[in-house]
């Protein structure tokens, strides 16, 4: 039998071959890990316990089985036609919220694991411990899609004009108050996840149509940013599918054309890096806000429909995607104009990186430290991961912060803040929204195992001491 300490070695010399964990290693570092050549020499802090030693044992065990069995396609193909089914379909015997056996299940399995609660108090609950980890903040949304019959959504009005149901209205307020209800669940700092879709016909076929915000949906709007500005929250809107995302974009500008007047916005718009156009998006919001005076939000991710996306709209390899992120994270950071507007001065901004990769978060900590080191300008920058997934990544962004904060003052830290971000309502509304973090997984397997080995790495120090 091999002893501890030769296991313990294996462990590490396998752990060590994981491009992932070497990528994470270097996120353990102070801020002079950042600290490129020209800038002087690196100096490394003295080894210190493991950053995913902040996470409950029990949280350990459970991502560890969860983030396991995702990177087994043999396991992962009938999970998601499973919950596929539990999505979608009007059974009384297969809706959690109904069946009380299936509910506990899903409590048990994945629900507690990837979700914040179904109300109030499990919802706080969830996000103190959070926050209780380290976490300097969370973003909430509510997970609940309204759904109407189509034979109550819309109507002619005999001149060819639609005429919407008074049920669809009611939809926009539902959408709303639900809104509103979940902005009351996070504090001062926290980020309130928005999905103008929710809102219902109203708001998706104008949307669609890429005509102006309908009135109705304009006053919901602006009550929830006008609630949110006022609690010291931060708000961000959802993507969507391309078919919708344009007319989100008019919106969206129109939006923080509206609320975004100080140095720091309260509303960010998403852009999606796996998009061919993602840039030239990118670009487009510049330039207005440098010629109108906003202050521009960005959360860039990598994107979250790929799987209902047209496929020649998206990036042709991985590697594309991953450069396309990249460098929009790096035009922001690094303050760069679009080539046929470098005259215009760059606008006040703010970057919100949301991502799992850590490649990516190490280029765009790495130049954002790098300039605030060397006195050149940048903007706010900010990260975050989903809940339950890539904790070894999260980890290490919550141990540099606070290793920043304890050398120096909250108003010359050059670490990011970390953020974990979640969703809320009840297990069966909440199982669309699994379904869709677990088929964005489907495509992550190689990274998931990077994932494992972390959490295995952690168990395996716990358990030898």
């Amino acid at each position: 039998m091999l002893s501890q300490s030769t296991m313990r070695r294996s462990t590490h010399r396998i752990l060590a071959q994981s491009p992932q964990y070497q990528v994470c290693r270097r996120l353990r570092s102070t801020k002079s890990h950042y600290h490129d050549a020209a800038l002087g020499p690196t100096i490394r802090p003295p080894v210190e316990v493991s950053s995913m030693a902040r996470l409950p044992t029990r949280f350990l065990l459970r991502s560890l089985v969860l983030t396991s069995l995702m990177t087994s396609k043999m396991f992962l193909r009938p999970a998601l036609a499973l919950m596929s089914v539990l999505s979608t379909s009007k059974s009384a015997l297969l809706n959690p919220d109904r069946n009380i056996a299936l509910n506990k299940l899903l409590r048990w399995t994945v629900y507690n694991h990837f979700c914040a609660g179904a109300n109030k108090k499990e919802v706080s609950r969830t996000v103190a411990d959070v926050k209780k980890i380290g976490y300097q903040g969370v973003i909430l949304g509510y997970s609940r899609e309204i759904v109407l019959d189509h034979n109550e959504q819309v109507s002619g009005d005999g001149s060819g004009a639609t005429q919407y149901s008074k049920k669809c209205y009611e939809m926009v307020d539902e959408w709303k108050n639900g809104t509103l209800e979940t902005l009351q669940m996070v504090g001062p700092g926290d980020f309130l996840a928005v999905k103008l879709t929710g809102a219902g016909p109203i708001s998706v076929d104008a949307m669609m149509a890429r005509q102006p915000m309908p009135e109705v949906m304009a006053k919901a709007v602006d009550d929830i940013c006008i609630a949110t500005e006022k609690q010291g929250s931060r708000l961000w809107l959802d993507a969507e599918q391309q078919i919708l995302q344009k007319g989100l974009d008019d919106w969206a500008i129109e939006i923080m054309r509206k609320h975004n007047k100080h140095e720091t916005p309260i509303v960010y718009n998403t852009i999606q890096g796996y998009l061919k156009g993602s840039k030239a998006n990118l670009d487009h919001h510049l330039t207005l806000a440098s010629q109108e005076g906003w202050t521009l939000g960005i959360k860039l991710v990598r994107g979250a429909y790929i799987e209902h996306e047209t496929r020649s709209l998206i990036h042709d390899t991985q590697q594309d995607t991953d450069r396309s992120y990249d460098l929009i994270a790096d035009t922001m950071l690094s303050r760069r104009m679009p080539a046929d507007n470098r005259d215009l001065p760059f606008p006040k901004a703010a970057l919100f990186l949301a991502t799992h990769n850590a490649a990516s978060a190490t280029k765009a900590i790495a130049t954002h430290q790098n300039r605030l080191l060397a006195s050149q300008p940048t903007i706010m920058l900010e990260c975050g991961q989903i809940q339950g997934m890539a904790d070894e990544l999260s980890c290490e962004l919550v141990s540099n912060y606070e290793r920043a904060l304890a050398e120096s003052s909250a108003a010359n830290l050059t670490v990011p803040k970390a953020y974990k971000c979640m969703t809320w309502g009840s297990v069966a509304e909440c199982m669309g929204y699994l379904h869709r973090r677990a088929v964005e997984n489907r495509g992550a397997v190689e990274r998931t195992q990077h994932m494992v080995n972390a959490l295995r790495h952690e168990l395996w120090r716990r358990i030898t001491g």
